[in-house]
């Protein structure tokens, strides 16, 4: 009776801690969670929605009849005077809501409400140096940690319900030029993180480390000739130099200042067990320094999650003279083609070219045109390399003189840069956002110098038409058709979303959160933010309804190096918002 008794008292006990815990929402995030999270609803706990980064939702409430009386429910703004470009992606769990914002600020509210539950704000020094504005891309979430990568390179781990630092680590040198911006990812119990900097002559790298101490587990350096290391019962052991062979494919000693940083981030294709990155421009951008392929520039790499080492890679634009970069998400999706199924990715370029690669091997399949214009190249050959126009290559410098320019198409922005694309698994599409301008661009000489821009070229973008330059084209990707697009006046500059419902979601900078049918691409809504949306959208399901928030916030890239393009966004407001929608309770039934 009174060992009856005593059970009956420890599982009530248990029963009102477990249900103290989940009125407060401090459950754990495991490692399932995440790999499982591109078929759950009530939560987002990976950038991309799922690992594989398709960003798609089965959800289906918000859909082409009901999405008309999508109603904003709360806002939130990050406030001060730090306004700048906001191009985060929000996680959601256990009712409440991440998100950072620039200059590495970290942001937790109540998914409900709306209302700030903390704000962690990262102190930086006066060096740093991103190319690119002051931009943040998001958090990843691991056990009761979430976990932000800042513009001084460093990871900081903050406690979930409290927003203090339980670990901070330096991933690499700021005064170097390198920093980080990508939200990082968490595969198989390792943090992944890459680094930006592909500017300033740093080496890029991918490095995992345990997310619950912070400790470095390996690092793959992706230039050429650069030795990797994984740490084994607290010792340094050497796991291979990248590519076999230093300098194989540069001259003299430029891979030392290689550049080819993965600053966007990566995904995750648990088939194959790969861990997909993109690389930055090989560094300088003068082209005639450098004569070679460059590996491993301007290319996509599958890596061994467990060590870091290279299983494959695919370049898209070897011996890169345009800073077409080849750092685009890579998706990971399976088709039908002959009574078989294809396990694909698939990646949109800077160089205006979509490709098709068999992911377990990174062997080419197909790839098409998805810009409008393209000039730097005539077309791709049977295993995807470019057929380079070399008249269209900028001119060599001669001694104290710039070399000749020429006029390029897509510009070095490209014709889609880091906003992801999204995949519906309803449609076989893929939703992707560009731009479609050019560049003159022109070779200088440059030196080296740690922490200085190592560039060896100047450019002036220009738009290619006059009432429109930022496109959203649905793509086949079996056959590189185009099915529909809607034309933006600027330049678009923010994330895709697609669900169930037939919708595809996307943000453009005159402010707008807009909803097309996703078969037709007819408009179906939109809501003024109040700035430019560069965010990525994203919808869950919380007490029986579906919400949908989008970060809002103008800048980025375009107003800093737009050039020509510039002057069509300069009276665009900054800003700095969360946003968050759902139907109202009748349109829910």
């Amino acid at each position: 009776m009174k060992r009856t008794r005593l059970h009956q008292m420890f599982a009530l006990s248990a029963l009102c801690g477990a249900m103290l815990l989940h009125s407060v929402g401090v459950q754990a995030v495991t490692d399932e969670e995440i790999l499982d999270d591109a078929n759950t609803t009530h939560q987002i706990v990976s950038n991309g929605l799922g690992l594989a980064g398709q960003r798609y939702s089965p959800l289906a409430t918000v859909n082409v009849d009901t999405v008309q009386q999508l109603r904003p429910v709360w806002a939130l703004s990050f406030g001060g005077e730090k306004q700048r470009g906001q191009e985060s992606q929000p996680m959601i769990k256990d009712g409440v809501m991440y998100v950072t914002a620039s200059y590495s600020r970290v942001f937790a509210m109540d998914a409900r409400t709306g209302k700030e539950l903390w704000q962690y704000d990262a102190r930086l020094p006066d060096g740093i140096m991103p190319c690119c504005d002051v931009i943040n891309r998001g958090v990843a979430l691991y056990g009761d940690l979430v976990i932000v990568g800042t513009l001084d390179a460093k990871l900081v781990a903050l406690n979930k319900d409290t927003g203090k630092v339980v670990w901070r680590k330096t991933v690499a040198d700021y005064k170097a030029g390198y920093s980080i911006t990508a939200a990082p990812i968490v595969v198989k119990g390792k943090l992944i993180t890459g680094v930006s900097g592909g500017e300033f002559g740093i080496v890029g790298k991918v490095e995992a480390y345990n997310p619950v101490n912070g400790d470095l587990i390996w690092t793959r350096p992706t230039v050429e000739g650069h030795m990797g290391y994984v740490w084994k019962d607290g010792k340094k052991i050497e796991s291979g130099i990248s590519g076999g062979e230093a300098g194989k494919t540069w001259p003299g000693d430029l891979w030392k200042t290689g550049g080819a940083a993965p600053w966007l981030g990566g995904s995750y294709d648990a088939e194959t067990d790969s861990l997909l990155f993109g690389t930055s421009n090989p560094s300088p951008w003068n082209s005639h320094m450098r004569p070679g392929d460059n590996l491993f520039s301007s290319s996509r790499l599958a890596l061994n999650p467990d060590d870091g080492s290279i299983k494959w890679h695919f370049q898209t634009t070897p011996h890169d003279g345009w800073d077409y970069d080849g750092v685009n998400e890579l998706v990971s999706f399976s088709y039908e083609e002959n009574g078989k199924t294809v396990k694909a990715a698939a990646t949109a370029d800077r160089n205006g070219y979509f490709y098709v690669l068999d992911r377990s091997n990174g062997k080419f399949i197909r790839g098409f045109p998805f810009a409008d214009k393209i000039t730097w190249a005539k077309g791709l050959d049977k295993d995807g390399r470019p057929i380079y126009d070399e008249s269209n290559r900028p001119g060599a410098p001669g001694e104290g003189k710039q070399g000749s320019s020429v006029f390029v198409a897509p510009a070095f922005l490209g014709a889609k840069n880091w906003m992801p694309m999204a995949y519906s698994q309803d449609t076989g599409l893929f939703y992707v956002p560009v731009n479609e301008w050019g560049m003159d661009i022109w070779n200088e000489g440059v030196t080296y110098k740690k922490g200085a821009a190592y560039l060896g070229a100047g450019f002036t973008i220009r738009p290619l038409n006059e009432d429109y330059i930022g496109v959203l084209k649905a793509i086949d990707p079996k056959t590189g058709k185009e099915v529909w697009r809607y034309k933006n006046y600027a330049p678009l500059w923010g994330g895709v979303l697609a669900t169930k419902g037939n919708l595809v979601f996307t943000g453009n900078p005159e402010g707008f959160l807009m909803a097309f049918d996703a078969k037709t691409g007819k408009k179906l809504y939109e809501f003024q933010t109040g700035s430019g949306v560069l965010g990525s959208p994203v919808t869950w399901e919380m007490d029986g309804e579906q919400y949908i928030s989008v970060v809002s916030g103008w800048g980025g890239a375009v107003p800093l190096w737009g050039g020509e393009v510039a002057k069509r966004v300069k009276d665009y407001n900054q800003g700095g918002m969360v946003w968050t929608f759902k139907l109202p309770k009748e349109h829910t039934l």
